[in-house]
């Protein structure tokens, strides 16, 4: 996977994670096929583990922007493939641990979890700075 189709398949897996907590929002909500005309507005009122999931693929879409930026721009600027895999794997495992977090209503593991997260995407940003 030290090939540009490893940083793309980097990509692709950050930008499912969030249906992977949108799914588990609507099973254990009691979504049904009659909610889907509203289905922002019916997660909205969920509670319990739904609205933690439902919270936990919000923060997945506004996270992705970031990741994805740093990881093109590492490419772009020729940083070496194991760096960005090895920051685009943590990022992604972390970010399942934080899922994992907000599913179990840890909230200080949680927080601790996302400074991480966010590091990775950062430091590979840092990388490009440092090689421009």
């Amino acid at each position: 996977m030290q090939s540009i189709s490893g940083i793309v398949y980097l990509i692709l897996i950050a930008c499912l994670l969030p249906y992977v907590f949108s799914f588990i929002a609507r099973l254990t909500s009691g979504f049904q096929v009659r909610d889907n005309q509203y289905p922002r507005e019916f997660l909205n009122k969920a509670t319990g583990i739904a609205a933690r999931a439902n919270a936990a693929q919000q923060n997945s879409f506004e996270g992705l922007p970031l990741f994805i930026a740093a990881v093109l721009m590492a490419e772009y600027m020729v940083v070496s493939q194991a760096v960005i895999m090895t920051f685009g794997i943590a990022y992604l495992v972390l970010r399942v641990v934080y899922g994992v977090c907000y599913l179990a209503n840890w909230a200080t593991l949680r927080s601790i979890v996302w400074c991480l997260s966010l590091l990775c995407p950062i430091s590979l940003l840092i990388l490009v700075i440092k090689l421009s």
